[in-house]
């Protein structure tokens, strides 16, 4: 089953074949509803199906469709703008799940009665189609062989089964046509609608822009929103600029400083270039932590040590006037 499902394309579609074949000994073949474009535009190329395609079907094996009889209780499937001129259409309002009525019954004969009477001289089709092209198609198909030709209910059904490559599905169906009456023929030979013809003169492409969805719409003052910054917006326009001659900057080119100018930076000296100086100074600076001055000895005198919040140890240390750098070392 297909992933491509729709909410406009009809419940199950996908799952049956396009067209079956001819009945054999008849002028009857039976398909699913051919969508329109417009319905179509989401599916895989071998999932569409339209009126162009079913004469696309039938041309494969030298067979020339002439009418096209709609069962389907809607009209939102295809118009008869999307018919081809080449075929008649007869539509016939019929209700699914339940067995049609004895008046549409009488109206199907007398659409298929009015064609194969017209159209003695030569072998065009009848193409009839339901929703899937099983179940009404099939009874009605069946119940035209069975009242008007005289077919075994049996071998109807099965011809029918066969030919169109699903079998007939709704058991209302298949037990009145085995076991049900068979219905009269009289008032066959009536009119009750003219078949009109189709009027579509060519296929329609599918780059017709009212097939695409496309942004923005189709309006002659429409402009696209902006997105972030209105790069294109003409209010936002550089205005035009105005010629400036050559000699419009002269009295603000930039000019070097006097060589004796008091701004002029102080030569750097030979150890300051060099990345290890020579100096024994700069060594020892270099070594040593770089602590601010008066944090480099401590004085010996007990009222700064007071000062600082320090009590004197009881050890002989603190006479010994050793080198303190830091005045956390005994922490």
């Amino acid at each position: 089953m297909s992933s491509y499902k729709k909410k406009d394309i009809p419940d199950r579609w996908l799952d049956y074949s396009a067209v079956g074949q001819r009945l054999d000994g008849t002028r009857f073949i039976a398909f699913k509803v051919p969508l329109k474009q417009a319905l179509t535009q989401k599916l895989r190329c071998s999932e569409v199906f339209g009126p162009w395609d079913l004469l696309d079907r039938l041309s494969k094996p030298n067979q020339e469709l002439g009418l096209i009889i709609d069962l389907t209780f809607t009209t939102r499937y295809y118009q008869l703008q999307d018919v081809p001129q080449s075929l008649l259409f007869v539509k016939i309002f019929t209700a699914g799940h339940d067995v049609p009525s004895d008046q549409t019954i009488l109206s199907f004969k007398r659409a298929v009665h009015r064609f194969l009477r017209d159209n003695r001289d030569n072998d065009k089709l009848i193409g009839v189609h339901c929703t899937h092209g099983v179940n009404r198609t099939g009874y009605l198909i069946c119940r035209y062989l069975i009242d008007v030709d005289g077919m075994d209910p049996e071998k109807a059904v099965k011809l029918f089964n066969s030919s169109r490559g699903h079998a007939i599905e709704r058991q209302n169906y298949l037990k009145d046509l085995k076991h049900g009456p068979r219905r009269s023929n009289v008032g066959i030979e009536e009119l009750e609608q003219e078949p009109v013809r189709g009027q579509a003169s060519g296929r329609e492409s599918s780059n017709d822009p009212k097939y695409l969805r496309s942004y923005p719409p189709e309006r002659s003052n429409f402009q696209p929103p902006h997105r972030g910054f209105f790069t294109q917006s003409p209010l936002l326009h550089s205005p035009p600029r105005r010629p400036v001659s050559s000699s419009h900057y002269q009295s603000y080119r930039w000019t070097p400083t006097h060589p004796d100018s008091q701004y002029r930076r102080p030569p750097r000296s030979a150890d300051s270039w060099s990345r290890h100086p020579q100096n024994s100074a700069h060594e020892d600076r270099r070594r040593l932590p770089r602590y601010p001055d008066q944090w480099t000895s401590l004085p010996d005198d007990e009222e700064a040590a007071q000062d600082w919040g320090w009590h004197k140890p009881r050890t002989s240390d603190w006479h010994t006037g050793r080198h303190r750098t830091n005045r956390y070392d005994d922490y």
